[in-house]
């Protein structure tokens, strides 16, 4: 048994690891399960729990800054156009499209907590975030605040969110 304990601890902790990892995408899951049915039945209460909307308003506000053609806009408008964005562009109704990118359509069954956690990716500061491929680049990223995973960042293009007034 001595023998095997030089092989069997670094197993172990490997092991303890992804048991770990698991059990964090399993907890996101349900928060983007609950997110998704929100987007779905535009309950914009349930969504706004799942979502940080100051994180997403910080994260438009870098954007606008970086882009050459809304940079000045942006700075004419002010903090304004921020907030107006945040009201037009962070509901339920704007996100279907996002879930559409997913496969999730108004009359798709929302799959379950297992089947969404496989389809998240655990990152190095200890954020998730959703993938629309198995390896591909993030989409939506999660992160848990006060004991709920919510929606921090957008990494798809933006061309993914429609407006609709």
């Amino acid at each position: 048994m001595r023998r095997l304990a030089p092989i069997l601890a670094p197993l172990l902790a490997l092991l303890a690891l992804s048991a770990c990892a698991t059990a964090q995408k399993i907890g996101a899951a349900n928060d983007v399960h609950a997110l998704l049915v929100s987007i779905r039945d535009n309950d914009t209460a349930a969504f706004d729990a799942h979502v940080d909307h100051e994180a997403l308003k910080a994260e438009l506000q870098t954007r606008l800054a970086q882009n050459k053609k809304t940079k000045d806009l942006a700075a004419l408008l002010g903090p304004s156009v921020i907030d107006f964005a945040d009201q037009a562009l962070v509901r339920p109704k704007t996100f279907r499209f996002v879930a559409e990118q997913y496969g999730y359509k108004r009359d798709s069954q929302i799959p379950g907590a297992i089947a969404i956690s496989q389809a998240l990716k655990t990152l190095p500061d200890g954020r998730v975030c959703a993938t629309k491929k198995k390896d591909g680049p993030c989409l939506l990223v999660f992160t848990k605040e006060q004991g709920v995973w919510k929606l921090t960042s957008f990494e798809g293009d933006s061309s993914m969110l429609r407006l609709k007034l």
